[in-house]
Formats: structure tokens, sequence, C-alpha cells
């Protein structure tokens, strides 16, 4: 086996402390003798949410040998909140450990850029290799065999029971319930998510009727993975987002059935297709649904699109984004969304919640009314950075990480305004923000009952009912910008080097053209004279323009590699990929060369 870097662990340090461990409190020098696989996640980010359902399997089969730590590092202020860890933890099904650092001392210590990512530890305490992004599940797998082979001959690996200790569980009637949808008959049909189910309430919010799927993840008959989304189709059926088995669901309230009509239960992938048959097409967590303009429209949070089902040919197909993440408005096509995670039809309108830009967007027809000409447009929020909770005008009012919006009957929004606890209204008529409702535990969607709103508050397990005010509730104003340290480079020209070494027992594919993509962007653009844009190689050279002092680099970049096996006709292929969003300052002293490792180590 080649030889490998020897480069020491850091310490595991965060002032939340430690969760899953029974309480008592880990360090490195309690771990020798185990492979550690270090996870840098924040429960917001979709991506980290993909990393933990790649990681189960390898987690269950090297459960003796490999004990994975989660590292919780928040990006919004509501994520550095203690208890809000500890429910995410719960809600996401974490099974190992988790190292809760409000303050980011661990993630600075290991020089971390970007969530999520991945740090493989060997059983003597060295640092052997740094995966960002996700579709690492496959090369970590790999590396774990070959030390389990190499410390096991040496002596030096420890089998046997890891730190993990559950929770106790927690009697309730919901657990981290999602969305909700009124019936016909004015019940109430939730996502019951953490417990893979959906459950009908009666008309008071708060009996059960029934429950609908065994609670076990699965795409069978009976059964979800962590469903979130509901719409209400014309025929009296409900749609289901099965956000982990990225997949569509119709259930009939009827008959009880549950039908799969769209996805194949497998990731969307860069390269996957992107049109044609729903059941033989990729998705990628689809978060919420909302039936408009005769087509299933889909929040497809996992790849920062909107998609659209058509029920009457059987297809789906992208209807708005580029997969990029950000904010951009303009032709659909051309739009860039960030985990949009909410949905709601209101005559030529659909609104969505974009929760990593803190933004309430909708879609329209183009106002050359082509066939399937739609614009993308923001009404709340600037971008991945701002947010806070401040009323007044549109242009200036911040959300914090809104995963809900439903139409009100009067043409105004209700937006569930998840991290900052409030139920919040835009109305398009004033262009005002105002604050409906406060002291709501992470609202993430609201449905109307009469007169009513019945806001779904999910980290306090329950459906709760709202009279609608007539006045806004007076909150005080705060802003906030996601803080990290910023990286001091030279001015001039930048070097850019995103490391990527493939897994031992592959190379690149190149059978189809480029295996590698790179794009670039930065906020403010001004930033960038030169390099901006998407090329094929992992390295360029960037031109810092005279007179911008600051800002955010933005780096997307994929890999595919396949098994190296001539012999093989149809070898395996894994896709590797990750954005960045990384703070520069432009100083004198400043580095020339800026290294971002998707996969292996940077040996400068």
């Amino acid at each position: 086996m080649a030889s490998r870097a020897r480069v020491r662990a850091p310490e595991l340090i965060g002032k939340g402390g430690w969760l899953n461990t029974g309480g008592n409190d880990l360090t490195l020098t309690d771990l020798r003798g185990r492979i550690v696989i270090l996870d840098f996640w924040t429960f917001c980010c979709v991506n980290c949410l993909h990393v933990l359902d790649e990681l189960r399997e390898l987690e269950e089969r090297h459960r003796d040998s490999v004990v994975i730590i989660g590292v919780h590092s928040p990006k919004f202020v509501h994520e550095a909140d203690h208890q809000a860890v500890v429910d995410a933890v719960e809600r996401y099904g974490v099974e190992h450990p988790v190292l809760d650092d409000p303050e980011l001392a661990t993630w600075k210590q290991y020089a971390v850029r970007a969530w999520p990512t991945l740090v493989v530890i060997d059983p003597e305490g060295y640092v052997v290799a740094q995966h960002a992004g996700e579709g690492h599940a496959h090369a970590i797998e790999t590396l774990v065999e070959e030390l389990i082979a190499e410390h096991g001959a040496k002596g030096t690996l420890r089998r046997g029971d890891g730190p993990y200790v559950p929770p106790e569980p927690v009697a309730t009637d919901l657990r981290f319930p999602g969305k909700a949808v009124r019936l016909p008959g004015g019940t109430f049909l939730v996502s019951d998510t953490t417990r893979h189910q959906l459950v009908e309430l009666a008309a008071d919010g708060e009996e059960v009727l029934r429950r609908i799927g065994s609670g076990e993840r699965g795409l069978g008959p009976d059964s979800f993975n962590e469903p979130q989304g509901l719409a209400l189709l014309p025929d009296g059926t409900v749609a289901v987002a099965d956000t982990v088995n990225h997949a569509v669901r119709v259930f009939d309230p009827a008959t009880g059935t549950l039908e799969t009509v769209a996805g194949t239960g497998k990731q969307w992938w860069q390269g996957s297709p992107t049109a044609g048959a729903a059941r033989e097409v990729d998705l990628s967590s689809p978060w919420d649904l909302a039936w408009w303009q005769d087509r299933l429209w889909i929040a497809m949070a996992g790849v920062h699109q909107i998609w659209a089902y058509d029920p009457a040919d059987g297809t789906v197909a992208v209807a708005a984004g580029t997969t990029n993440e950000g904010l951009v408005d303009g032709p659909a096509a051309e739009a860039w969304f960030a985990q949009p995670s909410g949905l709601a039809a209101a005559g030529d309108r659909l609104w969505i919640a974009d929760s990593e830009t803190s933004a309430v967007r909708w879609i329209e027809r183009a106002a050359d009314d082509a066939a399937d000409g739609y614009v993308v447009r923001t009404a709340v929020g600037t971008g991945l950075f701002d947010f806070g909770h401040r009323d007044g005008a549109a242009e200036q009012a911040l959300l914090q990480h809104p995963l809900g919006v439903t139409a009100l009957p009067d043409g105004s929004v209700a937006v569930a305004d998840t991290y900052n606890h409030a139920l919040r209204r835009y109305d398009p008529a004033s262009g005002e923000v105002t604050t409906l409702a406060t002291d709501l535990r992470e609202p993430s969607a609201a449905v109307l009952a009469d007169d009513d709103i019945v806001v779904v508050e999910s980290a306090r397990h329950r459906l709760t009912r709202l009279r609608l005010p007539e006045e806004a509730v007076r909150v005080e104003s705060v802003a906030h910008r996601t803080q990290r340290a910023a990286t001091d480079i030279a001015p001039g020209t930048l070097r850019l080097d995103v490391v990527f070494q493939a897994p031992a027992g592959q190379k690149l594919d190149t059978r189809y053209g480029p295996s590698t993509r790179l794009l670039v962007s930065a906020t403010p653009p001004e930033l960038l004279a030169d390099g901006a844009g998407a090329g094929k190689d992992l390295a360029r050279d960037l031109v810092l323009a005279d007179g911008v002092s600051e800002g955010v680099l933005h780096v997307s970049a994929m890999a595919a590699s396949c098994d190296d096996a001539p012999d093989v006709e149809y070898p395996a292929c894994h896709v590797h990929q990750q954005d960045w969003g990384v703070p520069v300052r432009i100083t004198g002293d400043g580095t020339a060369r800026l290294g971002l490792v998707l996969a292996g180590l940077d040996a400068e």
C-alpha cells in the first residue's frame, strides 16, 4: 500500500459537549486503536444529510473497528443552540457520537472549509485522508478495509464495542413532523418524518385516527424513508415527497394504497438524465410538492432545483435551476436556488421557500408566454450568507432558513421562518414583511383551516392552531452574517487547486469525455477580474480585481472515477462533488495559492 503523509490528528474540542455517549466525554486517546471518521456537518445542509445516509451501511458493517464522530459545526445562529443540535441528532437518526462545536474550534483545528467534510484518522491517531462533499462512501470503504488489514497485521487495531450510547426514546404522537395537508373531510394528514410514517389526525389536529407505513425505512408498499412534503391532488389522493427514498409517492386516503410515481430510489448525480419516464429518472431529496398548472411541482432540495411531474404522460423534468447553489433570478433554466424546501401554489405564481438563502421566491410565466417560458424572481432574501429577523420593506427584511410557505386568501404569503421560530408574512401588494407569531419551535409548514392557520411545530412534535392576527407582532430586529474565518490571499493572481486523488483501485473516468468539472464565481462578482465560469480542469488561475478588499469565492467541483479493471466491461463508477464558499481577504502578505481538498490530502 502506498505510504501516506503522517499528520497527527488534533484533539476534539467543542463547547457544547458530547451527545450519544451516555454523558461521557471522548478524546482521541480513548479512540486509539480504532479507525475514526470525523463527519463535519451542520443540520441545515442537505448535502450533510446525504452523507449521513451514505455512511449508514459502512457504519453498521464495521461497527467493531470504525468509530464515526459527527462534529456539528453551525452555519446559522440557530444551529449553535445546543437543544437544536440534540433535536437534529434524533431527527435524522444519527447513531454515533456527536461533538457539539458551536464556536467551530475543531473545524478550525482541522482546517475544514466546507460542509460536509470527512476526515479519516488511523488507529495510531494520524490523519490519512480528507473528503469534501458527497459520493465518497465507496472510497472510504476501500480505505477502511486497507487500514483494517494494515493495522490488524501490525497489532495496532483494537476491535470491540464503540462509544455510541442511544438516547432514551420519547413517547409523543408525532416526532419531528415535516409537512401537513388538510384532507377534504377536514382531517389532517401529517408527514411524521422521523418515524417514517404518515399520520392522519382528526379535525382538532390532535387525535390520531390512523398511521400509514410500517415505521421502518424502505421503499415498499408499506414504508417510507423520512417523508416530508404533501400535496392534495385533484382526484383526492395525496402526493408524498419521500425524501430519503429520493421518490415521489401517491397515497390514496380512501383505499390506503401507496404507489411510487416518480424516482428510482437512487439519488440523482451530475450526468444523470434530467427528463424522461418518471419511474426511470433519479431524483435527489424531494422536500416539498405543490399542484400548479396541471403538474406536480417538486422542490428538489438535494440539487437546488425545481422539477415537475406530468401525470398525463408519466414524465418528470427539470423546470428551473442549474444545480448551482445560490440566489440568481431570471429565466428558469438559468436561475440558481439553494435547497428549496417549501412550495405553495397561488394563481399565476408558485411560491418557494429557498432555505439556504433565507429567501422567499416565486416562479411565474415569462411575459412572452412561451410554451414553457418561466422566470424566477425573489421577494425576500439576498444570498447565502445574510440572515436574521427583520421586518419592514422586503428588500431589507431578513429571514433565517425558512422551510415552508402558505398562500393566504388575501394574496399574501405566510412563511414558516424555521430558525427564527416564527411565522412571518410577505405582502406583494405593499412589499412589506411582518411577523404573525413567535415562540413556535422550528415551524416547518402551515396549512389553512377555515379562519385559522395550523402550523407544523416540528421541534415541539405537534400541530398548533393560530388565529391569523389583524396586527403584526413587534419583535426586536436582528441581522447576522455567516461567520467563518477569512483566508488571507495576495493581490494579483491566485492559484486555485482542487485536490482529487482517485480511491485505490480506481481511475478518472474519461470514457465519455472529461471526468472533472470546476465552476467558479464570486460575491461580489467584481472580486474576480478573470477566472470565473465553468471549465474541465480542477486547477485554475484566478485574477483578483483591484479595489475589492474582501469577498467570497464560490467553487463547485465534480470528479468521476471508475474501477481500474481492464477485464471488466462495465466497471463500477462513482461521482464525487462539493461546493465551497470561501471567505477571502486580500492582503499583501496573503497566500498566492488556495488548495481545496475534494478527496485525498493536500501535499502543499
